[in-house]
């Protein structure tokens, strides 16, 4: 238990466009605040993230890149490592390697949805720039748990996919820009109302083991919700749709998670992939029987050369619409 029970925790949430806002964010606030303040930034496994460093220079709380059960401390920021996920517990933070939610290690629901948990009407999400929707049900979960919902104006984010799914599904408490959002950090930090000490939300308890833990069939990933007709495009395993208001989301028995947005993205992938796999192979056959005509042209049989060649015009003229799909934008398009 948190020695500190009047801390509040700032959880930050962020993709495309997130290193501007956050930048303009932790410019605004003012040091000394009574807060602990966690940020999630979509970043590619295997580089190097220079967040800390960027987000040092313009503030002058300390910045650092936490290790797994580090102490949580007010008046100091904590980003997410790559290919971690970053959790909070009531007193220290977690770093994990959980199962990936919305194609993302670290996720920002994971953040979010351990903060609401262990912080209730302390914790305050905010969502900032960044394609697709994560960070959405983490907020869900962060209102659910009587916290303080804050959203960037999506008319100034680089990228408003993410504020506009959390204002779309989740009752916000305030939507501004990245400075106007620094004033009612404080004043929330400020706020002193009683903190909640109701019991965590079952299934947001199940999800914080799944990302701390990875075994979703041990955590109950199957009494989330019922099973759906789709599968999970990482591990192919059955996926569960979980309801949350306006939000549909799903998690397969291993505990990967998707959105709506995110499962049609990895489905996209899979066919753009399949499709170019069957490119390769067809041309692959076409170069084959072209060379066994030629074969049988040098070994003077005519007939067989003439069937190898029609059969290699054939796969050729069946390759043109597949061909024409894969570059189709229209197909593969879909609403970031």
């Amino acid at each position: 238990m948190s020695s500190d029970t009047n801390l509040k925790v700032v959880v930050c949430g962020a993709s495309a466009g997130g290193v501007e806002a956050l930048s303009s964010l932790f410019k605004a606030l003012p040091a000394g605040l009574p807060a602990a303040f966690l940020v999630v930034l979509h970043i590619p496994a295997h580089s190097t993230s220079e967040l800390a460093r960027v987000l040092g220079r313009v503030t002058s709380m300390p910045v650092l890149m936490p290790k797994d059960m580090t102490p949580l401390e007010r008046g100091k920021v904590y980003v997410a490592s790559p290919d971690r996920h970053l959790m909070v517990v009531d007193g220290c933070i977690r770093v994990t390697r959980g199962p990936r939610e919305c194609r993302m290690r670290p996720a920002v629901d994971v953040l979010f949805r351990s903060a609401a948990t262990a912080y209730k009407n302390r914790a305050i999400g905010v969502v900032l720039s960044g394609t697709l929707d994560d960070g959405t049900a983490g907020l869900w979960a962060i209102k659910d748990n009587h916290g303080v919902a804050l959203v960037q104006d999506p008319s100034e984010a680089s990228f408003d996919s993410m504020p506009r799914s959390a204002i779309d599904h989740v009752q916000v408490d305030f939507v501004g820009s990245a400075e106007e959002l620094a004033i009612r950090i404080q004043a929330s930090v400020s706020d002193q109302t009683e903190s909640t000490s109701a019991p965590a939300t079952s299934q947001h308890g199940v999800e914080n083991l799944i990302a701390a833990e990875g075994n979703g069939l041990q955590a109950g990933v199957m009494n989330l919700g019922e099973v759906s007709k789709y599968t999970c495009p990482d591990c192919h395993g059955v996926l569960v749709q979980i309801e949350e208001g306006s939000i549909v989301r799903f998690r397969c028995h291993t505990g990967h998670a998707f959105s709506l947005k995110t499962l049609l993205a990895e489905v996209s992938e899979s066919i753009d992939s399949g499709l170019w796999d069957t490119l390769r192979a067809i041309e692959e056959r076409v170069m084959l029987l072209k060379q066994m005509a030629d074969l049988a042209e040098f070994a003077d049989r005519q007939d067989v050369a003439k069937r190898f060649r029609t059969q290699a015009e054939v796969a050729e003229h069946k390759l043109k619409p597949i061909r024409e799909l894969v570059m189709d934008s229209k197909f593969f398009g879909h609403d970031d």
